[in-house]
């Protein structure tokens, strides 16, 4: 858990907002996927910097008339992997990187695994890679899989992803109560979101952040599982983005995933079985019911 929580704070601030007017490619299955840097203690997953894992996401907004005389491609934005260029009749339009135009990595901290098991130097030469093997078999199902070097990752074994979703509904609740702590005016939480969380933060009876026994975690949720409620809905929404649509997707799942898999070998294997139905979404209900939330319990209103 400690773990966890400095990743958590790691990555705060950064992807409150959805960008606008999101056209979504067809996704791989759920089956396979920044540079965390060292801050203070907790943010949550999500809060990534999005565009690091976008792979099937191109905005378009409105542009300016007269800067777009001069440049149509200042407001012409393009997916990862993908650059802006003008046509003959000076149409922007997004055509592939060059891998070999990528900066150069600074260190061996932005070195990123794909699924085909090669380490890329960034997440530039990966999306640049990709882009160009668009339309064919490899490029279909090449991902991202996780931050760092391509390196072996344990099996999961049954007994280990039984207990991953303790560890994993014990964080997402802590990571809440660290948003809730430190948002002043920082705008971390909505004012829905606090007054959710407030009554958690408050609750005499909450387990404090730290290093706990997985029968500790399991009696925990048992005598409190209200608690945990908001916060499996709440990732759920924060995650939902591209579009708000009530599904997760191999992409929407990326910011979440890439980081944590390094650290916790069970993290595919968890989120490939949380889509019961194999249909390469996973809903709010299939979700839910990864952590333990009882079917009843299950409610929309609480994506806020």
């Amino acid at each position: 858990m400690r773990v966890w929580i400095v990743f958590v704070l790691c990555l705060a601030g950064h992807a409150m907002a959805a960008p606008t007017e999101e056209e979504v490619i067809v996704e791989e299955p759920v089956t396979e996927e920044p540079v965390v840097e060292e801050i203070e203690v907790g943010a949550n997953p999500v809060q990534v910097e999005v565009g690091e894992f976008d792979e099937a996401i191109e905005i378009v907004e409105d542009v300016v008339e007269d800067v777009a005389a001069e440049n149509p491609c200042l407001n012409h934005h393009c997916k990862k992997g993908k650059v802006c260029e003008v046509d003959e009749s000076n149409t922007p339009m997004c055509v592939c990187q060059d891998p070999t135009t990528c900066p150069a990595a600074e260190g061996v901290f932005e070195h990123v695994c794909g699924t085909d098991n090669k380490t890329y130097d960034t997440s530039c030469h990966f999306f640049a890679t990709k882009c160009t093997l668009e339309g064919t078999k490899k490029g279909h199902k090449l991902h991202l899989d996780y931050i760092g070097a391509c390196k072996m990752i344990e099996p999961c074994m049954d007994s280990e992803l039984k207990e991953f979703p303790l560890r994993m509904r014990d964080w997402l609740k802590n990571v809440l109560v660290t948003l809730y702590e430190r948002d002043e005016d920082n705008n971390l939480l909505t004012e829905k979101q606090k007054l959710r969380v407030k009554k958690i933060y408050e609750n005499e009876k909450r387990l404090q952040a730290g290093e706990h026994s997985l029968d500790l975690l399991a009696h925990d949720f048992e005598k409190n599982y209200n608690m945990y409620i908001f916060p499996v809905h709440w990732q759920f929404g924060q995650l939902d983005q591209h579009p708000v649509d009530g599904y997760l997707t191999h992409t929407e799942l990326s910011p979440l995933r890439a980081p944590l898999i390094p650290m916790e070998h069970c993290t595919t294997r968890f989120f490939e079985e949380c889509d019961a139905d194999s249909d390469k979404y996973i809903a709010l209900e299939e979700w839910a019911a990864c952590f333990g939330i009882k079917e009843q319990d299950v409610d929309n209103d609480l994506i806020i």
